[in-house]
């Protein structure tokens, strides 16, 4: 069984022949480590929706201000 690739960082170096081998025999430490990997994964994906959210948002807004000049211009043509 292969240990999650999101273990293998800088927080876990120093331990990681512990942790490999605590992941492969230790049902309770697995359950534990593959919950984090579950986690940070939901929170990257969440984060990557966050900043496409925001600039849809800003696009958004642009487009929005953009539209409102148009209409004041329209507006003013018709007076």
């Amino acid at each position: 069984m292969a240990i999650p690739h999101d273990l293998f960082n800088l927080k876990f170096a120093e331990y990681i022949d512990d942790l490999k081998f605590l992941y492969l025999y230790d049902e309770h430490f697995k359950t534990i480590c593959d919950e984090y990997c579950h986690n940070k994964n939901k929170a990257e994906i969440a984060a990557q929706k966050l900043r496409k959210n925001m600039a849809d948002q800003l696009a958004y807004s642009d487009l929005s201000k953009e539209l409102e000049e148009e209409i004041l211009i329209y507006l003013i043509r018709r007076i």
